[in-house]
């Protein structure tokens, strides 16, 4: 984002994250600087169901439709460039009628395929006789065909009805997109104007007729038996907000990574993650280069720190272009002025479930700063450019020391809020890595940050364990006034999630050997191991609700922090478990992952319940898909010793899993595990020194 200008970014959530304005989306002007305003809500509005929706996505580009294709201005249906509608109607017939939905997919992360059938012959009985095939892109691209195999010419009326209302997401969301705009017939199509901007279809071949009134484009054709016709349609438009085109075939900063092996879901799991991550990369004007991971659509298609920060990490394997170009977006907003939020990164606050107030995105993203910062020269990231970032990772830990200066915990989201269990994780980590990050490049600060550690594992060990009868466990939080809040959920996974110092080797954890083996113990248990993922609370507690985003849905990013946990500790296992659960659930979504779906147990023949409201594709969601499969080859990489070390899963809980095309000290990187959990290297640079 650029230091001297306001990002315009669509900030949408669901209520249950955080709210949004009318109920769901908003544009806010994101001053370098300024903390990013908290949305509004507006308690009451439903947003509208999109668990069933074909969403293509090419960041700023949406497509959203229903299964049988046709778009007809319910709901959320329509092409979106930037947030605002520019069609909400594309309604098809064919002889008169609306074809017969048969068949909706996914092509791609930008691309739909709808095949509908007519029967268009008078005397051809029960069997069709025309398909009619329609491919939808994110880019506001559409392609009509149809298909005859009747036994002689056809005679065929296509018509498209075709409307707009320029609406912006949030209204849309809402329920209040204001009345279509009228047309009016514009060179091969119609146009709608506005004065926020105006949208263009033009249509190739040019019509027979448009009727205005209507927004109706009609062709009339000769279909002979065997013979195909084929109509193209193109959304443009101009205006404020509307963004450029999207930035999906231009920018790729992934590397061309495949997987195979016994299983045959691991292949297209990572390829269609690759694909969802690859259409949420947003970047800034004033700084094309740069590209970071929107949180997902339709809701939040924006940049949104910690979950970008989050993503980057996750996706560290496939190269670390998007962790410099996430990192330096994140610096130029972070906030300078001297005084106590000096080195913090801005961010909302986020609903944190029904036990506890509200969390700030920003003291997450500022504690990941400088951890992904850290792992992502690990990865082989440039000296210069872990150079230039150094200044903005030591603002974070400064913040982070001055946060904690009145004892050993970070409250969150600020003074007098209450001290959360995965915070002092998040915080326990920066210390350790920046602290090396600090000694690496001779920068003063890491004694006082690894003596901060120190003393935040020997109080926390001690104030946030709960005994029970089952053996204890970690405290969620504790209050201001020092009263443990004893419920058990998924953000207790971030305690294993120590991250990576120098040889691969693990940081030590915020918990004794005994608790680890508890908390593995209860991560893998019935009441948080839904048999799909792990739960956001576990099934015994009061206000669990297995729809509850923090309250028992499975969060598909915290199971593969769990997954990677445990597997790091020796926990396989529990670690095996939830990481097939996440596998078949992804089965059910066509490996197209949701950021999140319902929590209610696995049993023979059944499927996980979608969420209504969950963003899928989901940045965090897609990039912890390819953190679960790089968990099974265990690549612990450090370019700066010129080493990589392979800790695979010794269980081999899918068989044989290869994994190539990753990228590790900027070369091609290949590994495999066999069916007896032996790791071995396929493809590496020469110059790394390899072990297992």
């Amino acid at each position: 984002m650029a230091p001297n200008s306001a990002v315009r970014s669509l900030q949408a959530a669901p209520p249950e994250r955080g709210g949004a304005p009318q109920g769901a989306s908003q544009f806010t002007e994101r001053v370098p600087g300024r903390p990013a305003p908290a949305p509004a809500t507006r308690r009451g509005v439903q947003l509208p169901p999109v668990h069933r929706a074909l969403i293509c996505v090419a960041l700023p580009g949406l497509a959203i439709s229903s299964e049988d294709g046709q778009m007809t201005a319910q709901g959320l249906e329509g092409f979106y460039r930037g947030g605002r509608r520019l069609l909400s109607r594309c309604h098809l017939r064919v002889a008169g009628r609306e074809p017969l939905a048969v068949q909706a997919r996914m092509v791609a992360a930008d691309r739909a395929r709808f095949v509908g059938t007519v029967r268009a012959s008078p005397d051809g009985g029960p069997d069709p006789d025309v398909v009619v095939e329609r491919t939808r892109h994110a880019d506001g691209t559409e392609r009509i065909t149809l298909h005859s195999s009747a036994p002689r010419p056809l005679r065929l009326p296509l018509e498209v009805s075709l409307g707009t209302d320029l609406a912006e997401l949030g209204a849309v969301a809402a329920g209040t997109p204001g009345r279509e705009l009228p047309a009016t017939v514009h060179d091969t199509g119609m146009r709608w104007s506005s004065p926020t901007g105006y949208t263009v279809v033009t249509a190739t071949p040019a019509p027979t007729d448009a009727l205005a009134s209507a927004g109706l484009l009609r062709w009339e054709f000769d279909l002979p038996p065997g013979g195909t016709y084929t109509v193209e349609l193109r959304v443009r438009a101009e205006g404020p907000g509307i963004g450029r085109a999207a930035v999906h075939s231009t920018v790729r900063p992934f590397a061309p990574a495949r997987a195979h092996g016994d299983d045959p879901r691991v292949g297209p799991l990572l390829a269609t993650c690759v694909d969802d991550l690859q259409a949420l990369l947003v970047r800034d004007p004033a700084h094309p280069l740069d590209v970071s991971l929107a949180a997902g659509a339709p809701w939040r298609c924006g940049p949104a720190p910690a979950e970008s920060l989050a993503a980057a990490r996750m996706a560290l394997p496939l190269g670390t272009r998007l962790a410099a170009g996430t990192l330096r977006a994140l610096a130029r907003t972070q906030l300078t002025e001297r005084g106590p939020e000096f080195g913090r990164l801005p961010g909302p606050l986020r609903h944190a479930g029904p036990q506890l107030p509200p969390s700030c995105t920003g003291v997450e993203a500022t504690l990941l700063f400088p951890v992904l910062l850290a792992e992502a020269r690990r990865w082989g990231l440039a000296e210069q450019e872990v150079t230039e970032l150094l200044p903005a990772a030591e603002g974070c830990l400064q913040w982070l020391r001055a946060a904690a200066r009145e004892g050993p915990y970070l409250p969150d989201p600020g003074p007098g809020g209450p001290a959360r269990c995965e915070t002092q994780a998040h915080a326990h980590r920066a210390a350790l890595l920046g602290a090396e990050l600090l000694d690496a490049y001779d920068r003063p600060g890491g004694a006082e940050l690894r003596q901060w550690a120190d003393d935040l594992r020997t109080r926390f060990r001690q104030d946030f364990w709960v005994e029970d009868r089952g053996g204890g466990r970690p405290a969620a939080a504790r209050t201001a006034d020092g009263h443990p809040v004893p419920h058990l959920g998924s953000g207790a996974a971030h305690l294993l999630d120590t991250g990576l110092l120098a040889a691969g080797a693990c940081a030590p954890g915020l918990l004794d050997k005994v608790q680890t083996e508890q908390l593995a113990r209860l991560l893998g248990g019935p009441g948080l191991d839904s048999g799909w993922g792990l739960r956001s609370l576990a099934v015994k507690e009061a206000s669990y609700n297995p729809f509850g985003h923090r309250a028992g849905a499975v969060r598909v990013h915290e199971t593969a922090v769990a997954v990677a946990g445990l597997a790091a500790a020796g926990y396989e296992k529990e670690a095996s478990s939830l990481l097939k659960g996440v596998l078949a659930a992804a089965e059910t979504f066509d490996c197209r992952l949701p950021e999140m779906y319902a929590g209610e147990q696995r049993t023979e023949g059944s499927a996980p319940l979608p969420h209504p409201a969950a963003c899928r594709p989901a940045a965090v969601a897609a990039a912890a898909g390819v953190h679960l499969l790089a968990t099974l080859v265990g690549i612990r990489p450090d370019a700066p010793a010129r080493t990589v070390t392979l800790s695979p899963l010794r269980s081999a809980p899918l068989g044989e899993v290869g994994l190539a095309g990753l990228r590790v000290a900027g070369h091609a990187f290949s590994a495999r595990v066999s069916r007896l959990g032996l790791a071995m290297v396929e493809e590496a640079a020469d110059t790394l020194q390899l072990g297992v």
